[in-house]
């Protein structure tokens, strides 16, 4: 039985583009013990990959702001010790930044990497024991699936797999809802709250109850602004991961910008309209088996009307 430790820690988009190559892995190798590195805030949606066998939180963002604490330090030392309480075959570090790399060379085990031409910070490179060259223009997915692929000796095939059932998330049936997925980290990503209002009128005319969830304070007020303004509409408690996959799983829709949850719901399969507005599709563009439809773009803001139009379409 081969041990295998990955290493994507955050955020959240990026660790649901590693799934695919966790289950790929997982075919490949039925009996092997896989473990994987990632951020406290992520854990709960990693333990719902039937892939994973365990997970290793860590809880970096936290203790960046924290290090005066002596709390902080006996975290950090636990975490060191749950990382090297055992040998690992092979170690993969398919996150590529000096911080992960780090972690990869505290682990016990064979690491490999992206070289330095192959990753967003070069530096990374020197702390694995094998670097693989993977071109850094094909889509997030891919890099992850081939950078596993080159260091474990399989090839990559066509199953698109993140390892979540829809289904079983989503549990028994209830009145069909949408979500929103309004919020966004970076503002430059937000589509405008007119635009959502204009778009949700439409959809609250039709019957459907609109869902409009939040990960922050600015987050939950920009949400009850968009919510007051369209008949019916709610705004969830703030929830983990584990509890907002069951949400994004239940419905009959998802309309969001880019952001984790919208990659989610990608993952799951759940019909998804995704509006780009401050970045491109083309790198880390929604993917998944269910229908989906991508508007705008950088510097290209889409209309309600398009949005709307989008949503007709895909669920046809």
């Amino acid at each position: 039985m081969s041990d295998i430790l990955f290493i994507k820690t955050s955020s959240l988009g990026d660790v649901i583009h590693q799934m695919p190559a966790v289950t790929e892995l997982r075919r490949n190798r039925p009996a092997a013990r896989i473990s994987w590195v990632v951020e406290q805030a992520f854990a709960p949606l990693v333990r719902l990959n039937g892939a994973v066998d365990a997970v290793i939180p860590v809880d970096s963002r936290r203790w960046r702001h924290q290090l005066h604490r002596a709390a902080t330090w006996r975290e950090a030392k636990d975490f060191v010790a749950a990382l090297r309480a055992r040998r690992h075959d092979e170690i993969i570090d398919t996150q590529g930044l000096i911080r992960t790399a780090l972690v990869a060379k505290l682990a016990r085990g064979r690491r490999h990497g992206y070289d330095a031409q192959s990753v967003r910070e070069p530096l990374a490179s020197l702390f694995y024991d094998v670097r693989h060259k993977v071109d850094r223009g094909l889509h997030a997915i891919a890099r992850n699936r081939l950078l596993s692929a080159l260091a474990l000796g399989h090839a990559v095939d066509k199953v698109l797999d993140f390892g979540l059932d829809r289904a079983a998330l989503a549990g028994k049936p209830r009145a069909a809802y949408a979500v929103l997925l309004h919020a966004t980290a970076r503002p430059e990503k937000e589509w405008p709250e007119p635009s959502w209002i204009e778009a949700g009128s439409v959809l609250s005319a039709r019957g459907v109850e609109l869902v409009l969830p939040y990960g922050s304070a600015r987050e939950q007020e920009r949400a009850r602004r968009i919510a007051a303004a369209l008949p019916g509409a709610n705004v969830p408690e703030r929830a983990p991961l584990d509890v907002m996959a069951r949400l994004v799983a239940g419905a009959s829709f998802v309309i969001g910008v880019d952001t984790g949850l919208l990659h989610l719901a990608a993952a799951l399969g759940v019909p998804l309209v995704a509006i780009f507005v401050g970045s491109e599709p083309g790198l880390t563009g929604p993917m998944g088996a269910g229908p989906i439809a991508v508007v705008g773009g950088k510097s290209r803001l889409p209309s309600a009307g398009e949005v709307v139009a989008a949503l007709q379409e895909i669920r046809r």
